[in-house]
């Protein structure tokens, strides 16, 4: 880019005699002063911030207790709660290069292009995400409903999650600010994974669930009571699991506003130049065939099916093999205030060391860990602390693909500069490819659990489905994990590729801001000439 810059230069001067150059140099220097950076205050990215909180204390309620809440409380059955599980999130991968699709054949708009979907999507959300939780007292219709109502709110989700996720890039045009204010946003998203661990655990917790002695029902084990007074347990859990949806939907309608008020939209200069936005499947062609896009999305595909295997499987886990059935909703609030308290540990160690850095280390530190739950016997204390270590590469797995998709969209728009109007493709199908692993995750281990003999609202469970457990939670995540780090070492951008993208993008933007000029210019040069 640089090159280009000073071939224009030398182009300019063959064309103008000496004297009138050297009088429109000093004109340019006393009129254009040193570019100051870009700053985005505290508040801006704490407002950014609170944008993705929504989205990941949904996310957390759903993937921590979905499973179990299907099985146990709306007593579905493994098999049918397997296809609403696998259905709901390969639907919701679905949407989101369709949503991409349509925001990137979006204008500006006085709020922006991004905004809009956000402000829109947000009501209907929040009604869908609170009928998930409603058992309706048709027993026939059960799967249907979740099935519609999962789907439903995903599909909103996705517009309010890919153009938040785009929106990383219009904050600011200085990589150093969209990384901080991502390192804020990372924060304040596994912040948003302890409230909604803490609000549905907790909330949920207080419920007593009750279970069965034996696979026919005939004894009720949590009370010694009859069927009447099971029943009475299961409406109060019920109702617990509505008032856990109420708080989390007001959450998401408070966050959604301060996002909304808080934060601009802002156009990169040379995007407005350009004549025409690029067609969606001629720039999904392009970024879908563009290397570090594909080694990165392949090396995080891996890594957060194995955190999402653990995820979906991790009540289950603790609850039938560890025996913990009081305990695992603060085991999980262990991992998420570990996870919350080391994202700035680690937001500064890529900085000091890199990113490629801080993925090797982050990442492989769940290994030990996992190995530790697969050896040891029934402890909780060890649990605690196999929880709270674990939390730290939770930490790493959040912030790391947010802060190195920029990365690859800078290094893209250098060798593609006319292709603006690309960053929703590349946000919507890396989310597309994690949420189609995460689909397929839990529809498989759902039917591995209905194979095994899983046994509804049973107070315990057979070894096979215990060991079943086991082997999800522990020995698949590693396997995953050591794969998507192989994979990672393909992945081309590295600290000093970093600077060079920095520098051109920033010589870029500045040839941009100066042509913004253009008409003061050549008046100026006509009046001289």
């Amino acid at each position: 880019m640089a090159k280009g810059e000073g071939a224009e230069s030398g182009s300019a001067a063959g064309l103008l005699p000496t004297g009138i150059l050297q009088t429109g140099e000093r004109s340019a220097q006393v009129k254009k002063e040193p570019k100051k950076k870009q700053q985005l205050s505290i508040c801006n990215k704490l407002c950014y911030a609170v944008g993705g909180a929504p989205y990941q204390v949904t996310g957390c309620a759903l993937g921590f207790f979905l499973q179990i809440y299907l099985l146990d409380v709306a007593q579905v059955d493994p098999f049918s709660a397997s296809i609403i599980l696998f259905v709901g999130r390969a639907w919701d991968a679905f949407t989101d290069p369709l949503v991409g699709f349509c925001i990137s054949k979006s204008s500006w708009t006085p709020l922006g292009r991004l905004m809009p979907w956000i402000i829109f999507s947000t009501p209907l959300a929040i009604i869908a995400y609170f009928l998930i939780w409603f058992v309706p007292d048709f027993p026939q219709v059960q799967v249907l409903w979740y099935l519609l109502f999962y789907c439903l709110f995903e599909t909103l989700v996705t517009c309010f999650h890919v153009p938040y996720s785009a929106l990383t890039m219009f904050i600011s045009t200085e990589q150093s600010e969209r990384d901080s204010a991502t390192a804020y946003r990372m924060t304040v998203e596994v912040l948003g994974t302890v409230l909604g661990t803490a609000i549905q655990g907790q909330i949920v917790g207080q419920a007593d669930t009750p279970c069965l002695q034996d696979p026919n029902g005939s004894a009720v084990a949590s009370e010694g009571a009859n069927l009447t007074h099971s029943t009475t347990l299961l409406r109060e859990t019920q109702n617990a699991y509505l008032l856990a949806a109420g708080v989390i939907a007001s959450i998401y309608f408070v966050c959604a506003v301060i996002l909304v008020l808080g934060v601009r939209e802002q156009r990169e200069p040379y995007e407005t130049q350009q004549a025409e936005p690029m067609s969606f499947f001629r720039g999904l062609r392009l970024v879908m065939s563009y290397g570090p896009y594909v080694k990165l999305i392949a090396g995080f595909l891996f890594t957060s099916l194995a955190f999402m295997l653990v995820e979906g499987n991790f009540a289950l886990f603790c609850t039938y093999t560890l025996g913990f059935r009081n305990e695992f909703q603060n085991l999980l609030l262990a991992i998420m205030v570990s996870a919350t308290l080391t994202i700035p540990v680690w937001q500064w160690f890529l900085t000091r060391f890199g990113k490629k850095t801080a993925v090797y280390i982050g990442i492989s530190s769940a290994v030990p860990f996992l190995i530790l739950v697969a050896l040891m016997e029934s402890n909780l204390i060890v649990t605690y602390v196999v929880a709270v270590a674990a939390g730290i590469s939770v930490a790493a797995a959040f912030l790391l693909p947010w802060s190195m998709l920029p990365d690859v969209i800078d290094d893209f728009h250098l060798k593609q500069p006319h292709s603006h109007g690309t960053e929703p493709i590349f946000f919507s199908f890396y989310v597309f490819f994690t949420k189609f692993a995460s689909g397929v995750s839990l529809g498989i281990s759902t039917l591995s659990l209905d194979f095994a003999g899983y046994q509804t609202r049973g107070c315990s469970q057979p070894a096979r489905v215990r060991f079943t457990l086991k082997m999800l939670v522990t020995m698949a995540p590693i396997v995953l994990i050591l794969l998507g780090l192989l994979l990672f070492k393909l992945y081309p951008i590295d600290e000093e590729k970093r600077r060079q993208n920095k520098k051109a993008l920033q010589a870029l933007r500045e040839e941009a801001s100066s042509s913004g000029c253009s008409d003061t210019d050549s008046t100026e040069l006509a009046s001289i000439l």
